[in-house]
């Protein structure tokens, strides 16, 4: 158990930097949020006084490559299968090691969660999973093994087939086989349908493993559909609604040209990376301005750095410059907790400092949105996985 008391607390939900204790039972669970909980009443408890410093939830990523683009390449990157440009039956729990460096550079900056999948080279890509950064053991670490599927529009698959003569090659012949393959899943979804009913047992069931997985965003799995520019976006849209799918655009990245569209058609977006150099032609229009116009807008949005594009270490250096250019604190830390958390469908369990979920929490040295923000301590299901202590700053495995 732990308390954790005089917390300058952000919850991101309702309080607002007013000074509250915390305490996590046994579970590593949120149990009590008071203005002064009485320690004597929780005997054998660890007791730690953040002495008035901020306090929020644990950051959530919302889309990263974490563990699946290893940060020292070993035997050669698992972020994508380029020998289909549909793979649906694919997870990133096969491919991340949560061994890798760079969760341990996540703990250290306040990123607790992270949603990590594979990458854009195909159209439909696989499942991407959600995972505390604590922990050695994958399975131990999950908090869903298969939270969304990822596909993908865009320069990406065209460039990854069609430079090898293989379909798509075009634009449009990404759509038509987006298209195909959703049209396909959902027949297939149908007569599995029918085959569990019981009305066509007699004959089996021919079990197709992509369909299989695909059929599932007719059931409310969540799509990440990733896009930059405009044209990209309205192609998203336009299959989303034909579908009926519940999804995000993903990067997002012109869609604040395109403001009104996106509050019409309901989008709602998950932006990034936005820091650093236009490294392809789809990024040409990318602006720190952005997130501020979707604000203002009232689009729903998170924020990601799609790690390592950007890596995670600059999350908060991402949040900081949208802020300088008109970002809310409010609207880029909730990008980063809550907002971040309900994009993936996991805010039942992470995003904001409430009784009943996870005792995911940071204490601050420096505020986040400082240009020299940095970590006290992180906590992750009520344990103290890093504490800053100087140069003897250290994470415990």
């Amino acid at each position: 158990m732990l308390i954790i008391k005089n917390c300058r607390l952000l919850d991101m939900v309702d309080t607002n930097e007013k000074i509250m204790d915390i305490f996590i039972d046994n579970e590593g669970k949120i149990k009590a949020i008071e203005k002064k909980i009485n320690t004597k009443n929780y005997p054998d408890t660890e007791i730690i006084d953040a002495k008035g410093r901020l306090v929020t939830p644990g950051f959530v990523e919302p889309h990263c490559h974490m563990g699946v683009y290893e940060t020292a390449v070993r035997e050669g990157m698992d972020g994508n299968e380029y020998t289909n440009p549909t793979t649906p039956e694919l997870r990133a729990i096969d491919a991340i090691d949560p061994m890798d460096s760079a969760y341990d550079v996540a703990i250290r900056h306040g990123v607790t969660t992270v949603v990590a999948g594979p990458g854009s080279a195909n159209i439909i890509g696989g499942t991407f999973a959600a995972m505390k950064t604590h922990g050695n053991i994958l399975d131990k670490t999950l908090i869903k093994k298969e939270v969304c599927m990822k596909m993908a529009l865009g320069e990406n698959p065209k460039f990854s087939y069609g430079k090898r003569g293989k379909a798509p090659s075009t634009r449009m012949m990404s759509a038509a086989i987006m298209r195909e393959q959703l049209f396909k899943a959902k027949e297939y979804y149908e007569r599995f349908k029918e085959y569990e009913k019981g009305k066509d047992k007699s004959k089996g069931f021919d079990y197709d493993l992509g369909l299989h997985n695909l059929m599932r965003v007719f059931d409310g799995m969540r799509v990440k559909i990733h896009a930059h520019q405009a044209d990209d976006i309205l192609t998203a849209i336009r299959i989303g609604e034909e579908f009926n799918l519940k999804y995000t655009i993903d990067h997002c990245t012109e869609g604040y040209l395109i403001v009104d569209e996106l509050k019409e058609k309901n989008v709602q977006c998950i932006i990034g990376p936005t820091v650093g150099g236009r490294g392809k032609f789809e990024s040409r229009n990318k602006s720190l301005e952005s997130a501020a116009i979707l604000e203002e807008k009232g689009i729903d949005f998170a924020i990601m750095t799609d790690h390592p594009v950007i890596p995670i270490e600059g999350q908060t250096m991402q949040l900081a410059l949208f802020v300088k250019h008109g970002l809310s604190r409010e609207a880029a830390l909730k990008g980063v907790t809550i907002n971040a958390a309900r994009l993936t469908d996991i805010d039942d369990r992470v995003g904001s400092i409430e009784i009943g979920k996870d005792g995911d929490i940071v204490i601050w040295n420096v505020d986040p949105l400082d240009t020299m923000s940095e970590v006290g301590m992180t906590i992750i299901n009520g344990k103290i996985v890093y504490e800053n202590k100087g140069d003897e700053a250290c994470v415990d495995y």
